[in-house]
C-alpha cells in the first residue's frame, strides 16, 4: 500500500486491492441481498434524510452510533467474513465490523466529517473497500488550511486511515452532477 504523505496523517492507499471480476460478483450480491436503509440523521439541530443508505455488520451485538443514528449489527455473512479476513493478512488488523455505505448515483454523498465516535477508541483504524463506480475522496487538515487532498477511490480499491488522522483531519465524498454509478463502500472497523 502505498502511503499519502501528508501531515499528522498515517493513510494508505491501494487501488487494485480486489480484482475486477471479484468487486463485479461482490457489489451484485451485496447490492441484491442486503437489507438496506435510510436513516434520518441530525446534523445542526435538524433532521435530514441521509443522503445514501447503509448497513451494519459484525461478528458482536456492538452498535455504532454517529450523528443521532444508533445502528444494530446484523452478524457477517460469508462474504464480508472472507473480505476481513483478507484485510487481516493484508494490514496485519482484525476488524470487528463493517459499516457499509451504499451511493445510489451523484447525489448521494457523505459530508465533512472525521470518524472519532467513543466506540472507535482513541485512535481508530479505518479500512475502506470501494465498489462500483469511482468517486472522489476530499480531506482537509482541520488546523493547517492550506492542506488539502483529493484522490479518487476506484473500484476494489483500498484506503487505509488509522494513527491520529481522525484527530486532525475531516474527509467526505461530495456530491457530484456527473452521471455517476452505484457505489458500495466498505468501512470495516473495531467497535471497543
Amino acid at each position: 500500500m502505498k502511503p499519502l504523505l501528508l501531515p499528522d496523517a498515517d493513510i494508505f492507499y491501494e487501488s487494485n486491492f480486489l480484482e475486477t471480476s471479484k468487486c463485479d460478483s461482490l457489489f451484485k450480491t451485496l447490492r441484491t441481498q442486503i437489507a438496506w436503509q435510510q436513516d434520518d440523521i441530525k446534523l445542526f439541530g435538524k433532521t435530514y434524510a441521509q443522503p445514501r443508505l447503509t448497513a451494519l455488520f459484525a461478528e458482536n451485538k456492538k452498535t455504532y452510533s454517529y450523528s443521532g443514528i444508533k445502528m444494530e449489527p446484523k452478524l457477517f455473512p460469508e462474504e464480508l467474513l472472507i473480505l476481513r479476513d483478507q484485510l487481516k493478512r493484508a494490514t496485519g488488523i482484525h476488524f470487528t465490523t463493517c459499516l457499509l455505505n451504499l451511493y445510489r448515483d451523484g447525489q448521494d454523498s457523505n459530508g465533512w466529517h472525521a470518524d472519532n465516535e467513543k466506540e472507535l477508541g482513541e485512535n481508530p483504524q479505518i479500512a475502506s473497500i470501494s465498489l462500483g463506480a469511482p468517486r472522489f475522496f476530499k480531506l482537509k487538515h482541520n488546523s493547517l488550511k492550506e492542506e488539502k487532498h483529493k484522490l479518487l477511490l476506484e473500484n476494489g480499491s483500498l484506503l487505509l486511515m488509522k494513527g491520529t488522522t481522525q484527530h486532525y483531519w475531516k474527509h467526505e465524498i461530495p456530491k457530484t452532477k456527473k452521471h455517476v454509478g452505484e457505489r458500495i463502500n466498505l468501512t470495516f472497523r473495531i467497535i471497543k
